[in-house]
C-alpha cells in the first residue's frame, strides 16, 4: 500500500486512483448483484430463474437477470475488491474482467436473447451495457496505472 504524499501521482486515502477505482467498480458489481435478488427492484421476480434465456426477471425492469447472472456479477464484485488492495492488482481486475464484460456482450449479441445459448440472459440493454462497461474499465485501468512503475521506483 502506498502512502499519500503532495507529490504522488493520483494518491489518495493510502490508494492510488486506479485502487479506488477498482474498489469502487467491485463494490458497485456486488450491490449489483445483491439488489438483482430483491423483489421490486428485480420486476417480474416471480419469473427468476437459475440460467438460461427463460428467466423473466428485469433489474430496474430493464436488465434481464438470472440467479446465475447476479451470483457472476458478486464473485466479479468481490473479486475486484480482492484484487484492488494493490495498484497492479487493481489494473489487472479493470483490464482483465473490462475485457471479460466484452466477451460478454459480443457473445450476447451474437448468440441472441431467445438463444438457449443465452444461459446468463442477457437482454439486448446487457449487451450493450456490458460493452460499455468493458471499454470503460479497459480505459481507466490503462490510464490510471500509468504511473504505478514510475512511482515504484522514486520510492
Amino acid at each position: 500500500m502506498t502512502t499519500a504524499s503532495p507529490h504522488a501521482h493520483g494518491v489518495h486515502f493510502g490508494r492510488t486512483d486506479v485502487q479506488n477505482v477498482g474498489m469502487g467498480v467491485g463494490i458497485v458489481l456486488i450491490v449489483v448483484g445483491v439488489l438483482g435478488f430483491i423483489p421490486g427492484i428485480t420486476t417480474q421476480y416471480s419469473e427468476l430463474r437459475f440460467f438460461g434465456p427463460d428467466s423473466g426477471a428485469l433489474f430496474l425492469g430493464l436488465f434481464q437477470v438470472s440467479m446465475l447472472l447476479n451470483i457472476v456479477q458478486l464473485a466479479i464484485g468481490a473479486t475486484g475488491l480482492t484484487m484492488s488492495r494493490s495498484g497492479m492488482g487493481a489494473r489487472n481486475f479493470l483490464m482483465g474482467f473490462g475485457l471479460l464484460y466484452i466477451v460478454f456482450s459480443v457473445y450476447g449479441l451474437i448468440v441472441g436473447v431467445g438463444s438457449a445459448a443465452n444461459f446468463l440472459a442477457f437482454n439486448t440493454m446487457d449487451n450493450w451495457t456490458h460493452m460499455v462497461l468493458g471499454v470503460a474499465m479497459i480505459g481507466a485501468g490503462w490510464l490510471l496505472s500509468r504511473h504505478l512503475a514510475d512511482d515504484a521506483q522514486t520510492r
